[in-house]
C-alpha cells in the first residue's frame, strides 16, 4: 500500500512538495486581529497551513493545576488556568478565523488536547486534526479523533516505538489517514537531540503512513535535512517577533525565516531530482569547454602507426573522448595530422595491442557488475 494523506484536496505523498505548517498555537496573545495578521503574514511565505491549539481547560487540568499560582514575564493571569483561559478563543473566534483562512485560501485546523476539543473542531468542520506528542499514549483521544474520518497528524516526541506502534495501530484500525511526525518535545530542541534519522525508521516501520517533522529547534537549516529523509510534512511554531510575550516566540520562526524555509524546501525537492542520471541542456556550454579530445601531439604523416606519445588529451572537447586512447594507439593513420588536429574513427585503420587490452578490460568490468 502506498503512503498518502488527502488533506483539503491536496494530496500529500512521497513524489509531492512538502506540506508546511505554521504552528501558530498560541502566539496570537489571545488576540484576533493578531491570529488574522499570523494567518497572513503565513501566506505571503508560501506556508501550506496555519495551526492554532486548543483547550477545554476547566477539565483539562486538574484543579490544583489550574489554581497554581503562575507569575512571570510570560504569565497572562495569575493562576496556570486563568493564563490558560486568557489564550483561549471560543466558537466566535474560531469561526471567524475559519472564514479568514478560507479567504486566503491557506488551510486551518487546530490541535486537540481533549476530547471536548476534538468535538468543538469537528463542529468547526476542520479539514484535518493534530494530536501533540504529550497524547501518543492517550489511546481514547486518538480513537475518538480518528472516528471523525479526518486526517490525523501525530507528533510522536517523547515516545518509545512501543507508543508509536500502539497508537499506529489504534488509529490504522478506524482511519488510515494518518501522518507521523517524529518529533522532540524540548522547546527548544538542541541539535543533539532531534534523531532525524527516525523519520527513515518510520518510513520503513509504517509504509502506508505519511512521514513528517516537528521541529522545535532554532533556524530552518534540519527543514530540507527531514525532507531528502522522508518528511513530507514539516511543522514549524511561527510568530511576528521573537521577543514577544509568551514561551513559544523564543524559538519559533518569524516571517523571513518561515519563508525563507518554505524556499529552501522547494528548491530541495527540486534538487533532488528523479533519480535518473542524466546530461543536461545547462551543462552543455561548460562540458564542449571544459571537457577534452584526443589529438595530434605533433605533426603526423599518413600511414604512421599510432603510439601512445602521439597523442595528447586536450580541451575543447567535440572531438575523440579521452576514454577511446586505447583504440588509437596501434593504429594506422589514413592521413597527415598536424599538432593538434582531433582525431577520428575515420583517420585511422586497424588497432594496436592498446585496442586489444581496452577490450579485455571492458569485458572484465561488464562481467564483474552482472
Amino acid at each position: 500500500m502506498s503512503r498518502q494523506l488527502i488533506l483539503n484536496g491536496r494530496v500529500i505523498d512521497d513524489t509531492s512538495p512538502c506540506y508546511v505548517i505554521a504552528e501558530i498555537g498560541h502566539n496570537h496573545q489571545g488576540d484576533v486581529e493578531k491570529a488574522k495578521e499570523l494567518f497572513r503574514q503565513a501566506k505571503e511565505c508560501g506556508a501550506s497551513a496555519v495551526k492554532l491549539q486548543k483547550r477545554d481547560n476547566e477539565t483539562l487540568f486538574t484543579r490544583e493545576a489550574f489554581d497554581k499560582p503562575y507569575e512571570n514575564e510570560n504569565s497572562f493571569g495569575p493562576t496556570y488556568g486563568l493564563h490558560r483561559e486568557f489564550l483561549e478563543f471560543g466558537r466566535a473566534e474560531y469561526r471567524e478565523l475559519r472564514d479568514c483562512a478560507r479567504e486566503l485560501e491557506i488551510d486551518f485546523f487546530a490541535t486537540a488536547f481533549d476530547i471536548p476539543s476534538a468535538d468543538f473542531l469537528a463542529e468547526l468542520d476542520v479539514p484535518a486534526f493534530k494530536l501533540a506528542s504529550a497524547d501518543l499514549t492517550n489511546l481514547p483521544l486518538l480513537v475518538h479523533v480518528a472516528r471523525f474520518g479526518k486526517p490525523m497528524l501525530v507528533s510522536t516526541g517523547g515516545g518509545t516505538m512501543a507508543d508509536v506502534e500502539r497508537a499506529y495501530r489504534a488509529i490504522m484500525s478506524i482511519n488510515s489517514q494518518l501522518c507521523l511526525l517524529q518529533c522532540t518535545a524540548s522547546y527548544p530542541a538542541d541539535f543533539a537531540d532531534l534523531d532525524l534519522q527516525v523519520i527513515t525508521t518510520y518510513r520503513a516501520r509504517f509504509p502506508d503512513a505519511v512521514i513528517g517533522w516537528s521541529g522545535h529547534d532554532n533556524g530552518i537549516a534540519m527543514a530540507p535535512v527531514a525532507y531528502v529523509l522522508g518528511a513530507r510534512v514539516i511543522e514549524k511554531h511561527f510568530t511576528l517577533n521573537r521577543a514577544m510575550k509568551g514561551t513559544d516566540h523564543a524559538f519559533s520562526l518569524e516571517p523571513v525565516g518561515l519563508r525563507k524555509m518554505v524556499r529552501d524546501l522547494a528548491r530541495t525537492q527540486e534538487a533532488l531530482g528523479d533519480g535518473v542520471k542524466k546530461r543536461h541542456p545547462s551543462e552543455a556550454a561548460g562540458m564542449a569547454k571544459m571537457a577534452k579530445s584526443l589529438v595530434a601531439a605533433r605533426d603526423l604523416p599518413a600511414g604512421h602507426i599510432l603510439t601512445r606519445d602521439d597523442v595528447a588529451i586536450r580541451s575543447p572537447s567535440g572531438g575523440m573522448p579521452p576514454y577511446e586512447l586505447e583504440r588509437l594507439v596501434g593504429a594506422r593513420l589514413t592521413r597527415p595530422l598536424q599538432t593538434d588536429d582531433a582525431f577520428s574513427f575515420d583517420l585511422i585503420e586497424g588497432a594496436g595491442n592498446g585496442a586489444v587490452h581496452a577490450n579485455s578490460a571492458s569485458r572484465a568490468v561488464a562481467s564483474t557488475s552482472r
